[in-house]
C-alpha cells in the first residue's frame, strides 16, 4: 500500500509498505477520506516536540473497518464505516483521574498517525474510546474533520456565554478559528467577528455565520480595535479566541477584550515560545484568561453527537479535493496558504 512519511522537516515520501495486520482488538480501517491539518504544517515545518521522525503523516481521516483483530472490537463488524478521533488517555493517572485525559502523557505519546495512507491500523486503545460509525449523512472527509472539531468543542467548553457577555471576537480564520463560529454560536454567541488573512478563509466565515469579517491586511494595526469595536453590539468583544498560535497576537488578544471579559489562548505556539503577560489589562480590567489543549473522550463524544445530528456543518472548510499522488503540490498548496482543509483520495 502507499503511505506518505515525514522523514525529516521539510522531506516527505510516499513509500510502499505493507498492509497493516489487525492484532487483539485492533481494527485495519481502509481510509476512504483524509485531511490535512495546521499541525501537519508546523510539524513539516519544524518538526513537532511530542512526535519522533521518521513517522506516517496525517491524522484526520475516516474510512471502512476492513479486518477485526482477535477479541474485536464490541458493535463494529467488517464493512463498517467509522469515524474517529485517533488519540485516547490512559485512563488511571493522576491528569485522567481528574477529568483532564488531553493531558496525560499517553495521550500525544500514542496518536495514530498515518491517515495519508491506504490503510491504517487502529490499535485497541483507541478503537475501544474514540471510533465510532459515520452517519450515511456524513460524506469520509466530512467525517475525518471529527479530530479538529473535538479540539474546539473542548477549548469551548471553558468559554461562558450568557445574555451580557455574547459579543465573540475570534483572531484567526485558519480552520480552527473558522470551527469555533458554528460552536460557539450553538453556544449562544449573539455577534460574532473574525480577524484573518486571504480572501478563500474570509469567505468562508461568511459562510459559517459571522457576524462581521475584517481583513487584517486592509486594516492598520492601529485602527483595528475601533473597527472592532464599531462593529459589534454595545462596542466591545466580551469574548476574544485567539487562533494564529503567535506571540504578538496572544499579548493582542487580552488589549482586544472588552473590561471584565474572557480571552481563550487556543493557537499552538511553537515549544518554548514566551510573551509578555499585560497584568495591569488583567487585574484592573478583570479579564479572564484561559487556555485548552487538544480534547478529551468526552469531548469527541459530544462532538460526535453535533455531526451526526447536523448541528454544525464542516463542508465550507474543505476547500480542495486532491488524490494523494499530488502530495507535494498539497503541501505547497497549504505552505502558501491556498487552502483550507484538503480532503485527500488516498487511492488516487
Amino acid at each position: 500500500m502507499r503511505q506518505l512519511q515525514l522523514l525529516e522537516p521539510g522531506k516527505v515520501e510516499l513509500k510502499d509498505v505493507p498492509i497493516p495486520q489487525a492484532g487483539r482488538g485492533e481494527l485495519v480501517l481502509k481510509i476512504r477520506g483524509a485531511l490535512t491539518c495546521g499541525t501537519d504544517l508546523k510539524t513539516f515545518r519544524r518538526g513537532h516536540p511530542k512526535f519522533h521522525l521518521p513517522m506516517p503523516f496525517g491524522h484526520e481521516y475516516s474510512g471502512d473497518i476492513v479486518e477485526i483483530g482477535v477479541g474485536g472490537v464490541k458493535d463494529f463488524t467488517v464493512g463498517d464505516p467509522v469515524m474517529l478521533a485517533p488519540t485516547t488517555p490512559c485512563g488511571h493517572c493522576e491528569h485522567c483521574k481528574r477529568g483532564l485525559g488531553n493531558l496525560c502523557s499517553y495521550t500525544m505519546e500514542t496518536m495514530v498517525h498515518g491517515g495519508y495512507a491506504q490503510y491504517i491500523k487502529i490499535p485497541a486503545h483507541v478503537a475501544t474510546t474514540n471510533v465510532y460509525h459515520k452517519p450515511a449523512s456524513l460524506s469520509y472527509a466530512e467525517a475525518a474533520a471529527l479530530e479538529p472539531l473535538s479540539c474546539v468543542v473542548y477549548g469551548s467548553s471553558f468559554i461562558d456565554v450568557t445574555a451580557d457577555q455574547s459579543n465573540v471576537l475570534i483572531i484567526g480564520a485558519g480552520p480552527i478559528g473558522l470551527l469555533y463560529i458554528p460552536v460557539m454560536r450553538l453556544k449562544g454567541a449573539r455577534h460574532i467577528t473574525v480577524v484573518g488573512r486571504r480572501q478563500l478563509r474570509l469567505e468562508c466565515a461568511k459562510k459559517l455565520g459571522a457576524d462581521v469579517v475584517i481583513d487584517e491586511n486592509q486594516c492598520p494595526t492601529s485602527e483595528l480595535p475601533n473597527l472592532i469595536r464599531r462593529g459589534s453590539p454595545g462596542g466591545g468583544s466580551h469574548i476574544v479566541i485567539e487562533c494564529t498560535g503567535q506571540p504578538s497576537v496572544w499579548e493582542e488578544a487580552l488589549q482586544l477584550a472588552s473590561n471584565g471579559g474572557q480571552v481563550m489562548l487556543f493557537g499552538g505556539c511553537a515549544s518554548g515560545t514566551s510573551f509578555t503577560l499585560p497584568l495591569r489589562d488583567i487585574t484592573q480590567r478583570g479579564l479572564t484568561v484561559k487556555g485548552a489543549f487538544h480534547f478529551t473522550p468526552d469531548a469527541v463524544k459530544e462532538t460526535y453527537r453535533l455531526l451526526s445530528e447536523a448541528k454544525i456543518d464542516v463542508s465550507p472548510i474543505i476547500s480542495h479535493h486532491l488524490p494523494l499522488s499530488q502530495y507535494q503540490n498539497i503541501i505547497d498548496m497549504l505552505l502558501r496558504s491556498e487552502a483550507i482543509k484538503i480532503s485527500i483520495d488516498p487511492d488516487n
